[in-house]
């Protein structure tokens, strides 16, 4: 096969990587493998430790995307046997512990999902219950035999927990061994993954030496920030835009995007040219934000339906329209008195304020609104006449309407 040049390929590479590790040996694996015809060995592992993947895990899923383009082999790790342990990697506490059955739940959906951004046809897939589930007690402590507690302690995760007085328990030092030791089962010449997994990846080449194969390089991605702009996208904190989600919901979720991360969206999750992406930045943040919503979504969905989510979003939120799928929300007539009920407590009813401090708050700063031709409640205490289907609104994205009758 004929590979594009090795400069070509670097740039291509290094757009949106953090680190390579070891950087140098890079340009030689690259070259190597144009001069003999033989592709490289991109291995990329992911647990199937809940349903939906989101936006975060196909930051090194697009970056094995572009390695097959340059035609090299992608190489599938489903970590049905690293799940079970779950990964410590970033965290302060233990995981809890998945079932095999859960796991394989999970499993059934993950690839459908990874095949929206990796060509899973021309992709070797691999679990690694595969070589795992095989293993003796004898083969487990000859693996184990090959790192040291003090190695493992180096890893910051330990390390903060040691340093707190933290568990940690003997199942999750496996975790990072288990990792390394795919690298070995399936001779990796590349490996992708957040910059967490460092620990991991050197590792794997300290076992690839001891089997006399050829080492392993680490492409590290950064860790993509989530809705809040400040933590890593995760389920876990909820901050996270799932390539399951419809083309509304998403585009909901990207104009939720803080400005200043906005870059990195684009530089991460998108192939525009970065000349490009400073051009669209340099305009009005919510023109970007459709911007970036739309190419994002356009990957999981068709380019019509980008376009519909965002024409939707700017009639129903940009434009104040009326959404299409009002909620309807039960208010028992026992809280009324004579057809009427105070704002704050109607606010807190329907679920559209959290506390009755929240519903004062929304009040005062004039956010909260009754009615098609949105009349605003004046004051906490103002008493509501209230109807079937009256209309209530709270900021630009809470809106519901009343069921008094229970129909």
């Amino acid at each position: 096969m004929e590979f594009l040049p090795v400069e070509e390929q670097m740039a291509i590479i290094g757009r949106g990587v953090e680190k390579i590790v070891p950087e140098e040996e890079l340009a030689k694996k690259l070259e190597e493998s144009r001069k003999t015809g033989t592709p490289l060995r991109i291995k990329y592992g992911i647990d199937p430790t809940g349903i939906d993947l989101h936006l975060g895990h196909t930051v090194p899923m697009r970056k094995m995307r572009q390695f097959q383009e340059l035609g090299h082999q992608a190489v599938i790790i489903i970590g049905n046997y690293t799940a079970m342990v779950g990964d410590p990697s970033g965290r302060d506490e233990t995981r809890a512990r998945l079932t095999e059955t859960a796991v394989e739940q999970n499993a059934k959906t993950y690839l459908e999902q990874v095949g929206k951004v990796i060509d899973l046809d021309k992709a070797e897939v691999h679990r690694n219950g595969d070589w795992f589930g095989k293993m003796s007690f004898s083969d487990i402590l000859t693996l184990t035999s090959k790192v040291t507690i003090a190695q493992l302690l180096t890893r910051d995760d330990f390390s903060n927990r040691m340093k707190s007085e933290s568990a940690i328990y003997l199942h999750e030092c496996l975790y990072p061994l288990m990792q390394a030791w795919d690298s070995v089962e399936i001779k990796a010449d590349i490996e992708l993954g957040g910059t967490e997994q460092l620990f991991s990846f050197m590792l794997a080449r300290e076992l690839q030496r001891d089997e006399k194969l050829p080492l392993q390089i680490g492409v590290m991605s950064p860790i993509l920030v989530g809705l809040d702009g400040v933590r890593r996208m995760g389920k876990s904190l909820g901050n996270y835009i799932g390539i399951a989600e419809s083309p509304y919901d998403m585009m909901k979720m990207f104009m939720q995007i803080p400005d200043d991360a906005m870059k990195m969206f684009y530089e991460l999750l998108t192939d525009l040219p970065l000349g490009e992406v400073d051009q669209i930045l340099a305009g009005h943040p919510k023109d970007a934000k459709i911007a970036l919503g739309k190419t994002v979504i356009e990957e999981y969905h068709t380019g019509e339906e980008a376009d519909e989510a965002a024409a939707r979003w700017e009639k129903e939120i940009g434009q104040g329209a009326l959404p299409e799928d009002i909620p309807i929300k039960l208010l028992p007539p026992s809280e009324l008195e004579d057809g009427k009920i105070m704002a704050v407590k109607l606010l807190n009813l329907l679920g559209l304020c959290n506390s009755s401090g929240e519903a004062r708050r929304m009040i005062a700063q004039g956010a909260t609104y009754l009615g098609e031709e949105k009349t605003r409640i004046e004051t906490h205490d103002e008493l509501i006449a209230v109807e079937d289907g009256l209309l209530v609104r709270v900021g630009k994205k809470k809106i519901c309407r009343v069921d008094v009758t229970g129909n």
